[in-house]
């Protein structure tokens, strides 16, 4: 892989790495912040739900990270852009059912690394 599609990769793996932190660990407080339009009152009760979900997007960007450390460059591509598609099609979703935000958050930075590695 050239060194875009990697620096693209490290970048999306961070903020999915920052998705589990929010979603696992700072739900009832900063992801308040960063959440305006969800109701306050839902915060507590949908605790847990955050929590497996940050836990998906750690397992995304483990995925991610995993795929940098693979010597073997048709394997570490392969694993790459088989989870960058995981992030593109998660991002579909997200943008959606909940916000067309997150296309532009996680689609489109998804999109962009599997372009670079396609056809750079």
């Amino acid at each position: 892989m050239n060194i875009i599609s990697k620096i693209l990769i490290v970048i999306i793996a961070l903020f999915h790495l920052y998705f589990l932190w929010l979603e696992m660990f700072a739900w009832t407080t900063v992801a308040k912040k960063v959440f305006r339009t969800f109701p306050e009152d839902l915060f507590d009760k949908t605790k847990t739900l955050a929590a497996n979900q940050g836990l998906y997007n750690g397992f995304l960007s483990a995925g991610l990270l995993w795929s940098l450390a693979i010597s073997d460059q048709n394997w570490s591509r392969n694993i790459a852009l088989f989870f960058l598609c995981c992030v593109a099609v998660a991002g579909i979703f997200g943008a959606y059912s909940a916000s067309k935000k997150i296309f532009y958050v996680q689609t489109l930075p998804a999109i962009i690394a599997i372009i670079t590695i396609m056809f750079l």
